[in-house]
């Protein structure tokens, strides 16, 4: 193996262990944040529908029911919760070690060897400690946090992300194009009804 094809390949391991990190923070964030989140804002909103009589409508009481029911669907991975948070440490410091193994391969001028040998060690370590079962919408999530919030110009130089093609997830363009035809259509049916 060359030393281009190294480092491209370190940044693949790099990337797939980055965002493995991330999507174990996603998971246990949603886990850990969600539930409260949803409680308070059914609160508030009791509270207001109390006052106001429009907020009495079935529309939001089926809602505030369909946020009841994927607050229970969180609970189901509260158990796990930290085991998602020692995970996403476990490969953030994977990450980074992945990080400086690319320094080291970079200014080697000699044998790469020893660097294929600690790099397959690496990813043999991310194998053992990923959790593949993770909650829905981490995906999402996971990407903001890894292409928005993290530095990986590192990665970048050797993988040239685009930004419909790895930075925004494909479900996620799919569901706004979905939501936008389902606007589009039920606003022009709306308009298209005659007046009472």
């Amino acid at each position: 193996m060359n030393k281009d094809d190294l480092l491209k390949h370190i940044a693949q391991t790099a990337y797939n262990v980055g965002f493995g990190a991330k999507k174990n923070f996603a998971t246990y964030d949603i886990v850990a944040k969600m539930p409260g989140l949803i409680g308070f804002i059914s609160l508030v909103f009791g509270i207001y529908a109390l006052i106001f009589e429009a907020l009495n409508a079935k529309f939001f009481s089926a809602t505030f029911i369909i946020l009841g029911v994927i607050g229970m669907y969180i609970t189901v991975y509260d158990p796990k919760k930290s085991e998602y948070a020692n995970a996403g440490k476990h490969l953030t410091k994977l990450f980074n070690a992945l990080k400086i193994l690319h320094g080291k391969v970079r200014a080697e001028q000699g044998p790469l060897d020893a660097y294929v040998a600690e790099l397959d060690q690496l990813e043999k370590e991310y194998n053992n400690t990923s959790m593949h079962h993770q909650i829905m919408f981490s995906n999402w999530y996971a990407h903001y946090k890894f292409f928005w919030e993290h530095q990986i110009d590192w990665i970048d130089d050797h993988l040239k992300f685009k930004l419909l093609r790895d930075k925004i997830p494909l479900s996620f363009l799919l569901s706004a194009v979905a939501i936008l035809g389902m606007l589009i259509f039920f606003g022009s049916s709306a308009i298209g009804k005659p007046a009472c």
